[in-house]
């Protein structure tokens, strides 16, 4: 690639001129072949459109990705679910078209396909599942219960595959690919759960996860990972590839992961991090300058996030010694400290606490008007108008000062 192209191209995902250049800027730093990634998970949005959902902007309707990216966002993580049919989309909203649900491969190539059209960069993560993938569950799908082990490694590998073919037919291929969904403690358990070896903290999740059955432990997730990864690299090998790890806030957990990992030849380009609450202030902060200074060749990103929005892109732009890749805000129309309300009420829940031992209340800007005490907040009305709401404001001055 050219400079010149180089430069189109980034223009072009933040929304500039084409023509402008971004040398000097901040957004040039890291070693993607992307600027920093001011990003949104908005897998939702297809549902909620099928069932009415609008959206405005300073009182203006408009497509919702226009809407984020006008206000500083440049790139989409979508969700792909193995067989949703089977588990997610029968708790899901009416879909109008039952031969393709919500998350399935169809709806995830028609939202691509629009993500692509905006100019944005897209990711998708793979959730080996019928249902949500996540470090409480990780189910096997329905259609891979039976199957023996070697089977199941070559079920994710052909599920790959086939998937990222399709996307590359409709021209929807995804620039950056997370192989599983918070994977800390494995993925298609019992097959490919690995036990937690170093405490984090937290009695339940200790309780869970510190004693479970070894049965292959990494060296089956080991397998199944590269199986996933291998497969991406055949369809898209200009795509970047990454996994994903929960616990952003505790560094030991996340190398003794990521070691165990690279000593059985897994290969990504990437990891991912969830990062929700933290156990002490500086907990981010350390694993993000840890992790560049351990794995010099490997990058790093926020897979998902909600509160604390300034503050956590800062500290992954402006990482010491590399930035990261960018972030990743999860649902931000109807997710915990949610970007939008829905006549006025807030659609999320409200920001999440900002240590885990306490209940402190760290939102930046001001957000909308709390849902009334009782009123249920994740079961209201998925349809709707839904209007940018101020929190909006962090982002376009995010936006602009990362420019430079």
């Amino acid at each position: 690639m050219t400079l010149i192209n180089r430069r189109t191209f980034n223009a072009a995902l933040m929304g500039l001129p084409l023509g402008s250049t971004m040398a000097g800027s901040a957004l040039a730093k890291g070693t993607g072949a992307f600027p920093f990634l001011i990003g949104a998970d908005v897998s939702w949005v297809p549902q909620d459109e099928a069932a009415g959902a609008v959206y405005y902007d300073k009182g203006v309707k408009g497509d919702i990705l226009d809407i984020l990216k006008a206000n500083g966002f440049n790139a989409i993580k979508l969700r792909l679910f193995v067989n949703p049919e089977k588990g997610y989309a029968l708790k899901a909203a009416a879909n109008p078209e039952p031969d393709a649900p919500w998350c399935g491969l169809t709806q995830t190539i028609r939202m691509a396909k629009r993500v692509k059209a905006a100019g944005m960069h897209l990711s998708l993560t793979f959730h080996y599942s019928d249902t949500w993938a996540d470090p409480q569950k990780q189910s096997k799908p329905e259609a891979w219960a039976g199957l023996a082990f070697p089977e199941l490694v070559k079920a994710v590998g052909d599920h790959t595959r086939t998937s990222l073919e399709a996307m590359k037919a409709a021209d929807a291929l995804p620039d950056l690919i997370l192989i599983g969904n918070e994977i800390t403690f494995g993925m298609l358990w019992p097959d490919g759960r690995v036990p937690l070896s170093v405490p984090t903290g937290n009695p339940q999740t200790d309780a869970v996860h510190m004693n479970v059955p070894d049965a292959g432990g990494f060296d089956k997730l080991a397998q199944l990972l590269n199986a996933g990864l291998e497969a991406s690299r055949a369809v898209a090998p200009k795509s970047k590839t990454a996994v994903h790890n929960h616990l952003g806030r505790h560094w030991p957990i996340v190398k003794n992961w990521t070691d165990n990992l690279l000593s059985r030849g897994v290969r990504f380009d990437s990891v991912g991090f969830s990062c929700y609450q933290q156990a002490e202030q500086g907990d981010w902060a350390r694993t993000f300058s840890a992790f560049v200074k351990t794995y010099p060749k490997h990058d790093f990103f926020v897979s998902e996030y909600s509160s604390r929005k300034r503050y956590l892109n800062d500290l992954v732009h402006n990482n010491p010694g590399r930035p990261g890749l960018g972030t990743y805000i999860w649902e931000p129309t109807r997710h915990q400290e949610a970007l939008f309300d829905r006549d006025g009420v807030t659609m999320g829940e409200g920001p999440k606490p900002d240590l885990l031992r306490d209940g402190v209340n760290s939102a930046e800007a001001p957000g909308a008007v709390p849902a009334p005490a009782g009123e249920p907040r994740k079961r209201r009305p998925a349809g709707g108008r839904y209007d940018a709401n101020g929190l909006m404001n962090v982002y376009r001055k995010m936006a602009k000062d990362y420019r430079g």
